[in-house]
């Protein structure tokens, strides 16, 4: 697409006024599109994790398709949320990283929803970075949250140490031009790192933002779906930092009963790009998990968090049984990147290792998906707006990245559409970008050792094999392949 179709594109957002299933009298599908924050994609319960207690994640993978090689665009927060409700890479909606606005002109899902009629509510992170709604009719963030929370919003800042966005305080960098307000004021823990390594939270069940978002996704469903169809996005934290669950579900992980991966303290540093090696030397968010007692620690709150989390998920699809909606409904859970949790020595997102770049991805669409179907054809978050105007009888405008995945829904063994993509600190001298196709993964560093992995014989990823001279080839093609779908700013 020429860049002046792209920006007239961008500016109109095309859609038609109501789904075609409306005009013929039809109420079209409702769409539930349930969204969490840094959920690695092997940690849940239909993935044969021990440690995961995820019934209601699990029950959906049961009843609906789920993506067992999907990807987000960007391993970390806003540009890959900019990229799962815009149906564009990094490169395309131009949302940089987590400091920088989603552009004005570049239209979501939720406009194309409301041009047809929708109802269209967002509730939870979604780390819009200013004011902008972005085509939401109806909004609920973190500042609601604070305002619910009244005095007891210390507690939080107690938890998170420091100003962090990413976990919504501050919501809007802007509002804080002044300094941290909480500078003072809040009650330090000792800790080491940025983060806590991690334990129960002070903050009552009933309180904490995943509780809240479920509470409020439920009203939503019950004000608006009676004379409207709806697209309600429930977005949750967890299990993002910090890993502080509730008590009750701390207490159902013991660190002792926890295990390192098995690519602890076993990365061959020197067939590594040396990002790759200062995370690990780093010990990421905090020097402490150098110690695997302490990683261990952590390793269980995050556990803590998912099983939080899931119990909440559960609560808004009882809401839609009760309503009677499961029928009418579209339900999609989703994570916006994953977490390394110690895999190779490294923490947090940032990296193109699967547990990183990975994401749970699983659409229930009834009267359409096979039960327990499972496609492990790669797959690209830059999909999920076509699919769910596609499964709502809307017009899919031209222009967006990602193609439908209905043909994949109805045949999930059928092979994928093609590569799909990533991309890391665009427009910074750490600039980096990933294809994958088939088994075969290849990560271009601008200023860096370049990585080529053979999934369907290394899936933990632990042999680099873009150093080998029998993999030149593969290399050479890979590297084209991504070039012709993107040649990195950063070398024109």
């Amino acid at each position: 697409m020429s860049d002046l179709t792209r920006k007239q594109f961008l500016a109109t957002g095309a859609a038609p006024a109501l789904p075609a299933a409306q005009t013929t009298g039809r109420r079209p599908k409702n769409v539930l599109f349930l969204l969490s924050d840094q959920h690695r994609p092997s940690s849940c319960g239909y993935m044969g994790d021990p440690y995961a207690k995820t019934p209601h994640i699990d029950s959906l993978a049961r009843t609906g398709v789920r993506f067992d090689a999907a990807y987000c665009t960007n391993p970390v927060c806003t540009p890959s949320r900019a990229s799962i409700l815009t149906g564009l890479y990094t490169h395309n909606h131009r949302t940089w990283s987590n400091r920088t606005p989603w552009p004005f002109e570049i239209k979501t899902a939720a406009h194309h929803f409301s041009r047809a009629g929708y109802a269209t509510g967002l509730i939870g992170k979604m780390h819009f970075v200013d004011a902008q709604t972005h085509g939401f009719d109806y909004r609920l963030d973190f500042n609601d949250w604070y305002q619910y929370l009244g005095p007891k919003t210390k507690l939080y800042a107690d938890e998170l140490g420091r100003p962090n966005s990413g976990s919504g305080l501050p919501q809007i960098d802007d509002l804080w031009d002044g300094g941290d307000p909480w500078d003072g004021a809040r009650t330090l823990d000792g800790r080491k790192g940025l983060v806590h390594v991690g334990r129960p939270s002070l903050i009552d069940e009933r309180d904490h933002f995943e509780s809240f978002v479920s509470r409020e996704s439920s009203r939503f469903l019950k004000k608006f779906s009676r004379d409207h169809p709806f697209f309600l996005v429930a977005s949750y934290l967890k299990p993002h930092d910090p890993f502080m669950p509730p008590k009750r579900h701390a207490a159902m992980f013991s660190a002792a009963e926890m295990k390192l991966p098995d690519t602890w303290g076993k990365a061959d540093v020197k067939r590594l790009p040396r990002e790759i090696r200062d995370r690990i030397d780093k010990h990421g968010p905090s020097e402490e998990l150098a110690g695997p007692d302490v990683a261990k620690q952590r390793i269980a709150m995050y556990y803590g968090n998912i099983a939080h989390l899931d119990e909440c998920i559960g609560r808004v699809l009882g809401t839609l049984r009760e309503l009677n909606l499961e029928k009418d409904t579209v339900v999609l859970y989703s994570s916006d990147h994953g977490e390394m949790l110690g895999e190779h020595g490294l923490w947090q997102k940032f990296v193109f290792f699967d547990p990183s770049a990975g994401v749970p991805l699983i659409f229930r669409v009834p009267g359409m998906t096979r039960e327990g179907a499972v496609c492990r054809a790669p797959v690209s978050q830059t999909s999920i707006v076509a699919t769910l105007l596609d499964l709502c009888g809307i017009a899919v405008p031209g222009g967006l990245d990602g193609e439908p995945l209905g043909p994949m829904l109805r045949e999930p063994e059928r092979a994928g559409s093609g590569p799909v993509y990533s991309e890391f600190a665009l427009q910074t001298k750490q600039a980096k970008y990933m294809i994958r196709e088939g088994s075969w993964k290849y990560n271009f560093y601008v200023n860096d050792m370049p990585e080529l992995y053979d999934l369907a014989g290394d899936p933990k990823e632990s042999r680099n094999l873009a150093l080998e001279s029998g993999h030149r080839g593969r290399v050479d093609e890979m590297k084209a392949k991504l070039f012709a779908w993107h040649r990195p700013a950063e070398l024109q």
